[in-house]
């Protein structure tokens, strides 16, 4: 089944040999690869330009996309209907949610819509780009790749100060309040694993509204944690220097010795080969759920109650104004 295949920032460590990956092993997909900077002046984007420049028959496009503006969301997910309806764009196979956002080394930033930002890159703006590009996909189906990470589940990654969970007030998500201690890196990452933890809690609920609607029930939703990267940007991007002296003399030295205490450690080359393998149904066909690296696990506590699954589906429907 081939098709077209969306990844939001595309310019990522990650995303970057997943792109490479796709155009070598699946040619007949049409990638649409978004990122904020479509210039040369982005150096990842050049680097994205040149892997696709590897393919010269490759059907690949960079888009401009910025998911802290929903605005921005909406009218590309107007032009991928638009361009998809009329042709010009085979129909939707994929949709790799890829972008995230974090802040360790200040307070919450918060965007023009007003949400606060971890919450609304992670998990609002690909719910407004999921839920309009629904009646995109092919009568065959896709999948819908939404990212997780093992800080959504408490106790799970070194950096967690304050474990990750979702509020009953569900507006102090998207809109929280003041952090109580000067810990930016604490706060942060918490913010962080709590837009973790809704993009899992999220994808249970969207599945069974996939599985309810005929002509939806070939559309599967999965969220893989891709496991501990150590030779990701993110880990230099708003990071505390402790961070970043790590990702870049210690992880590199010692990434034997540390896979051996945390098998998820790996590459992003690595986890990038996975997530294509999953976005194209050749691993796991017509799965869903929870994934670690290329394994069904069972996520975080947090995000198995049914009823704020179905609350945080009903929520976020308010935030993306959404109607189905």
């Amino acid at each position: 089944m081939a098709g077209t295949v969306i990844i939001t920032a595309a310019n990522s460590s990650l995303a970057i040999p997943a792109v490479q990956h796709l155009l070598a092993k699946f040619p007949d997909y049409t990638a649409v690869l978004t990122v904020r900077d479509t210039t040369d002046n982005d150096i990842n984007t050049k680097k994205l330009r040149a892997t696709i420049a590897k393919f010269p028959d490759a059907r690949a496009s960079i888009h401009q996309l910025d998911l802290a503006k929903l605005s921005a969301v909406n009218e590309f997910a107007d032009s991928i209907v638009e361009k998809i309806q009329n042709g010009s764009l085979p129909p939707l196979a994929s949709l790799i949610c890829n972008a995230y956002y974090w802040n360790l080394v200040g307070g919450a930033d918060f965007t023009g819509d007003g949400y606060e930002k971890s919450i609304q890159v992670a998990h609002v703006a690909h719910a407004v780009l999921i839920l309009r590009l629904l009646g995109s996909f092919g009568s065959e189906g896709g999948r819908i790749v939404l990212f997780a990470s093992d800080a959504h589940f408490p106790g799970k990654n070194g950096l967690e100060k304050y474990p990750p969970a979702i509020p009953d007030d569900l507006e102090l998500l998207v809109k929280p309040g003041p952090d109580k201690t000067s810990n930016n890196l604490g706060y942060g990452f918490q913010r962080y694993a709590n837009s973790k933890l809704a993009v899992v809690t999220w994808m249970y609920a969207l599945n069974r509204y996939l599985e309810k609607e005929p002509k939806l029930r070939n559309i599967t939703a999965v969220a893989i944690n891709p496991g501990n990267l150590t030779d990701s940007r993110a880990l230099r991007t708003n990071t505390p220097m402790m961070l970043v002296i790590m990702s870049r003399f210690i992880f590199p030295l010692f990434r034997p010795l540390l896979r051996f205490m945390d098998p998820t450690m790996r590459s992003s080359a690595e986890a990038g080969v996975d997530v294509i393998e999953l976005a194209t149904g050749n691993a796991h066909p017509q799965q869903r759920g929870y994934f670690t690296l290329l394994k069904p696990d069972v996520s975080g506590p947090g995000s198995l109650d049914e009823t704020k699954q179905q609350k945080l589906w009903e929520k976020t429907l308010q935030w993306t104004k959404a109607t189905l």
